[in-house]
């Protein structure tokens, strides 16, 4: 898919909530990868989100989230792919390929450690961008504050190694093209709320900051 098609996509963002789900404009993913990880960890967490940004940004989203493989040539059907997990990752030179590809093409990536990815992660975003540092996104950074403000960033959601929430990006021709959000864990916020038991004031931190992710990348970002 080009990038002239992902923007025809992002056109159709807001339509209202009284179009029926079956006529929504696009879906979004999840990305099944390699290496052991559980990367359908959080199984709630994005159909939740989605539910969220039809409510709150009168988006017009599937509310059937798709599972998607790092190497598959389908990614393109897909302007959001969600990735999570808590261990191990491995990229293929194919899979690499792959999303740099989509990424340069107009998609996005958004990568959430749930703990005990980070050291896996990194080496395998390289594999993708082996020219382009993550750089870390300062507080004024425009997806901070799109309908929710975060003047302090990223929301901390759940307790890892105590450390503060970041989030990461790689830019290519000054586009946000990947986020990568680590020690916030917003896809546990972002779940059902039995699974966790998290208070309602976190959740609503989770998911408003979810909503900013997705309004940045398809009003903002292109």
């Amino acid at each position: 898919m080009s990038y002239r098609i992902f923007t025809i996509l992002i056109a159709s963002f807001f339509v209202g909530t009284a179009i029926a789900q079956e006529n929504a404009s696009y879906q979004v993913a999840v990305l099944k990868y390699s290496g052991g990880g559980d990367w359908y960890a959080n199984p709630t967490s994005v159909p939740n989100l989605v539910k969220y940004c039809n409510k709150n940004l009168g988006s017009n989203i599937s509310e059937t989230v798709d599972h998607v493989a790092a190497g598959d040539p389908g990614i393109f059907n897909y302007p959001f792919v969600h990735m999570t997990g808590h261990g191990n990752v491995v990229f293929s030179n194919e899979d690499a390929e792959n999303l740099r590809n989509y990424m340069l093409g107009g998609g996005f990536l958004h990568i959430d450690d749930n703990y005990g990815m980070d050291k896996f992660v990194r080496t395998e975003i390289k594999k993708i961008f082996p020219n382009n540092e993550l750089v870390e996104l300062p507080y004024s950074h425009p997806i901070f504050h799109q309908k929710y403000d975060f003047d302090k960033g990223l929301p901390k959601i759940h307790e890892h190694d105590r450390g503060r929430p970041q989030a990461f990006g790689i830019l290519h021709e000054g586009r946000l093209v990947c986020l990568y959000t680590y020690e916030s864990d917003l896809g546990d916020g972002w779940e059902d709320t039995e699974v966790h038991g998290d208070s309602n004031s976190k959740r609503d931190e989770a998911l408003q900051m979810g909503a900013n992710i997705i309004q940045y990348v398809f009003t903002a970002s292109h």
